[in-house]
């Protein structure tokens, strides 16, 4: 008797443990970027940062910006290139949380932009550096020289700019063995998000994020040839907006397009910081 109580319990014990084996592991993150996934998990949501939180507690991420800085340029050159890739979004997205933190809280008095904006701390994209890969960059040449020259249009989608007008910042890292699965996440955020794309059936337009022809280059070279035949009469950014979004969009939505009579224009960009701190 005692033999068969045993021999449940053992069994018993074992069942309970059996779902937990299965459970799949965490999705891998490089060492170096583990610390940025945890901060991103703890402070993001939504795309929204706590940045007064984050700024109360910021030795562990310091720790990470200088991390990325005693990464050398022959080290970076040796990696596959989804890992360098992931590296220098991770980057470009670390230094804007660092430069928004150096300047909280913010209260600008530049009319062009809103009081609480990125845009208020001077120079905050064209002038101010930081190191990464052998370098210094500022953001602007981070995003134009070094991510762009990765001729992954997707990248730049993946770049939290600071702003609510922008895309998301994900409460995670980039990582080389997920990435192509993470741009394509951000992809597919442009036709579910009105800041960065809205087909207006009833105003017989497209209005699109203006980040596009901030770095129309790019965006021409990869994706222009890309849209289908009936586009091919519109200018090179045209086609290249319409290729990333015609195969995501609803289908009452591509066939507006199709009729291929809108007029496609830039909506305004909404520089407002993306603080969830009070909210």
């Amino acid at each position: 008797m005692r033999l068969i109580r045993l021999v449940l319990v053992l069994l018993l014990t074992m069942a309970a443990a059996w779902p937990a084996a299965q459970e799949p592991a965490p999705p891998p993150v490089e060492p170096l970027h583990r610390p940025f996934d945890e901060i991103l998990d703890l402070y993001v949501r939504d795309g929204l940062v706590y940045y007064y939180a984050l700024r109360q507690e910021r030795a562990k991420f310091d720790r990470y910006v200088l991390a990325l800085g005693e990464v050398g340029a022959d080290t970076v050159a040796k990696w596959p290139q989804p890992r360098q890739l992931a590296y220098w979004i991770n980057a470009y997205n670390a230094f804007v949380l660092r430069t928004v933190i150096d300047a909280y809280p913010i209260r600008g008095k530049a009319p062009e932009y809103p009081a609480v904006s990125i845009r208020q701390i001077p120079g905050a994209f064209e002038r101010r550096t930081f190191r990464a890969g052998g370098r210094q960059l500022t953001l602007d040449a981070l995003e134009r020289d070094v991510i762009g020259a990765f001729d992954d249009p997707r990248a730049l989608l993946a770049l939290s700019r600071g702003a609510v007008g922008g895309s998301r910042l994900k409460s995670e890292a980039f990582t080389a063995d997920r990435l192509d699965q993470q741009l394509t996440a951000m992809t597919s955020e442009l036709v579910t998000r009105r800041v960065l794309v809205q087909v207006d059936a009833g105003n017989n337009k497209l209005s699109v994020n203006p980040m596009f022809s901030w770095r129309e280059a790019l965006f021409t070279r990869t994706l222009a040839n890309r849209a289908p035949a009936i586009y091919a009469s519109r200018g090179p950014i045209e086609r290249a907006v319409l290729a990333l979004i015609e195969p995501l969009i609803v289908p009452n939505e591509a066939e507006f397009l199709r009729k291929n009579e809108f007029a496609m224009v830039f909506h305004e960009f909404d520089w407002r910081l993306n603080d969830l701190t009070g909210r």
